[in-house]
């Protein structure tokens, strides 16, 4: 019995008009709109909501709007969905409603789990030929002119008790730990076997409590670069990225979004197993990235930003110096 990952998102916004054309530019489907709420769905089906604060019913939030209300995790079947209702029923804030179970976490966030609607998908995928591999022959690899996202990856937040957070998190839904800044913040995935991380929780010096971020899986590297050129092309503004983590191996790219704090593509991370033993590190830049474009690349140029555009020229046709 595990959770098997983030099945449904919603965030609160005042700006929904604008909401609506980040996420369609970010590559997902609206499958429902209403004055007060608007539903769109990835690949895989997982939802992400955006709905005005006056919406009824909405829980309430650990930082001011636009940021994350509810993470509905989801589950295999049944038994298993009643099995964390167990868990559940013994915290803060408990409900039951239409077919989810839920409550609060330590750091004020409503999550629920549900029976999984999310479809399995197998999707082309890029092959890497590497020196000792080469799966890919006689094909070029794909190039993206946009990104459709798979699904919801991970969601990371800044908790005010990192211990008492991560604690029920492993005891009420049984994630485990894959890396760690000691005293600082806490990789956990929602199963032995799984992608590196499925939650990230981060302890900020002033114990502040929020969203720091929201990563949506892409197919393969060249998913991420079409993606986020797409996104430079229709004027969202570059965090960070192209890059990637050294961490979790993931090459990302990271954009300001009006739901909330920022939103990231991401690919390539690691598998982990049971035998994987938890590392831990010390917060720093190289740690963070390998490597990273600050501003990311022009979609139009296909380089950074302020970069000399191309002439069509071969990079070899330069006259002696």
């Amino acid at each position: 019995m595990s959770v098997l990952g983030i099945d449904e998102i919603t965030f609160a916004a005042t700006d929904l008009p604008r909401c609506k054309q980040f996420f369609s530019d970010w590559g997902m489907q609206l499958v429902s709109e209403s004055a007060l709420e608007m539903v769109f769905e990835t690949l895989n089906g997982c939802r992400v909501i955006v709905a005005d604060p006056a919406r009824a019913g909405l829980p309430p939030g650990v930082e001011a709007d636009p940021t994350v209300r509810e993470v509905v995790w989801g589950v295999e079947n049944e038994s298993d969905l009643q099995r964390y209702g167990a868990a559940m029923r013994q915290q803060a804030g408990y409900v039951e409603q239409a077919g989810r179970l839920g409550c609060t976490d330590p750091n004020g966030l409503a999550i629920r789990v549900q029976v999984s609607r999310k479809k399995t998908l197998t999707p082309s995928c890029a092959q890497t030929n590497t020196w000792s591999d080469r799966p890919r022959v006689n094909q070029a690899s794909p190039a993206y002119e946009r990104a459709q996202p798979i699904e919801v990856g991970h969601v990371v937040f800044f908790v005010a008790d990192l211990a008492a957070v991560t604690r029920f998190y492993e005891e009420v839904l049984g994630f485990v730990v894959s890396d760690r800044y000691p005293g600082r913040g806490h990789f956990l995935r929602c199963a032995p076997r799984g992608g590196h991380h499925d939650l990230f929780l981060l302890q900020l010096p002033e114990a502040r409590r929020g969203l720091n971020h929201v990563a949506f899986t892409v197919r393969d590297v060249h998913e991420v670069f079409g993606g986020g050129m797409h996104m430079s092309r229709c004027g969202w503004d570059t965090e960070l990225g192209p890059g990637r983590h050294p961490i979790s191996s993931a090459i990302f790219w990271y954009f300001n979004s009006p739901a909330g704090a920022l939103w990231e593509y991401y690919t390539d991370e690691d598998e982990l197993t049971a035998d994987w033993q938890p590392r831990e590190f010390t917060p720093g830049p190289t740690v963070f990235a390998e490597w990273a474009i600050k501003g990311g690349i022009d979609g139009n140029t296909r380089r950074q930003h302020q970069a000399e555009a191309p002439t069509g020229r071969f990079m070899t046709d330069k006259p002696k110096n």
